[in-house]
């Protein structure tokens, strides 16, 4: 999406502060609480504060990092440039909304919402009011998916686990749109080409939502994905694997480091480790954020790439709720 900002708030903040920008996040629980952790200690950031519903945990996150409480999210927007979205996926829209009409450049956790007529509704207003929308898919700041940026070129086949303990944080939606998504929108960028077919599978286990899937992802270029996620696992797991002409990379999203094979003459395979700088990817993620924000540039992981991955998504959905019937 292309934006610019809101250049008066903007401008005003950077004058009155050495250029800083200054931000807030909305919902400050088990991710939210980092968003202000991470803000709280950009150079180029004035933390200025918070709304959470929650009094006893809004008192604990202002105390630790010595910002405002608001009562409310529309006041929050007005004393910021910039908010961080970090509510339950079923509530980006009405958090959003109110802070769009109030002037402040978002960076909205993923997925972006849970109806594309909700995500165009957000989209709208942003284009309308020339605001940044920025999609929290963190692993497009992952370093592996750096390294996987230069490296991948032309993929026929891309295989992608994602595997984590059950926890009732985020089952207001299913693991699709919980979990899989991530890896919705790392392929999306790889394939590089329209979808050309799905099909899907899944069950639920310990939630009314589906808790474990597993996607094909046929597209346009005869690239093929295959997904799989559980949120009912006993280990973490975030692996993809790339499969090129002459070439095979194993990557380890959790642990950022992997492996890449090349064919270097006939029947003659290398292989080599990946030389990856590991760095916290919601920092690096934060830090784009802003960088955007002050430099009217647009992000990485814009709108238009959260609503491809939210559509797939909810085809995904729709495929195992119509199996499920």
């Amino acid at each position: 999406m292309e934006s610019s900002g809101n250049f008066g708030k903007i401008n005003l903040a950077m004058s009155e502060n050495n250029r800083k920008l200054r931000c807030g996040v909305v919902g400050v629980g088990y991710l939210g609480q980092h968003h202000a952790r991470i803000y709280s200690s950009l150079e180029n950031v004035d933390f200025v504060g918070i709304f959470e519903s929650n009094p006893a945990r809004a008192k604990e996150i202002a105390s630790l990092y010595n910002c405002r409480i608001f009562d409310s999210v529309e006041e929050l927007g007005e004393a910021c440039d910039a908010v961080s979205v970090v509510v339950p996926t079923d509530r980006h829209t009405q958090v959003a909304i109110p802070l769009l009409e109030k002037g402040c450049d978002l960076l909205i956790e993923k997925p972006i919402c849970t109806s594309l007529e909700d995500a165009r509704q957000i989209v709208a207003l942003a284009r309308r009011k020339n605001l940044i929308v920025q999609v929290g898919h963190i692993e497009h700041f992952n370093p592996v998916m750096g390294f996987m940026e230069t490296h991948v070129n032309n993929p026929r086949f891309i295989t992608a686990d994602r595997l984590a303990p059950f926890n009732p944080r985020g089952t207001e939606v299913g693991v699709v749109l919980d979990l899989m998504i991530h890896d919705i929108g790392v392929v999306l960028k790889l394939a590089n080409s329209r979808v050309s077919r799905i099909e899907a599978v899944g069950v639920n286990v310990l939630s009314k939502n589906e808790d474990i899937a597993n996607a094909r992802i046929v597209f346009e270029n005869k690239c093929v994905a295959n997904l799989n996620v559980s949120r009912v696992s006993l280990k973490k797991l975030r692996e993809i694997r790339i499969f090129q002409p002459y070439t095979y990379m194993s990557l380890d999203f959790l642990n950022q480091k992997g492996h890449l094979i090349k064919m270097t003459e006939p029947m003659k395979m290398d292989m080599q480790e990946v030389p990856i700088v590991k760095g916290e990817p919601l920092k690096l993620e934060l830090e784009s954020f802003t960088h955007c924000v002050l430099h009217k540039e647009n992000p990485k992981v814009d709108a238009r790439l959260g609503m491809r991955a939210l559509e797939v998504a909810l085809e995904i959905t729709d495929q195992i709720k119509d199996m499920r019937e």
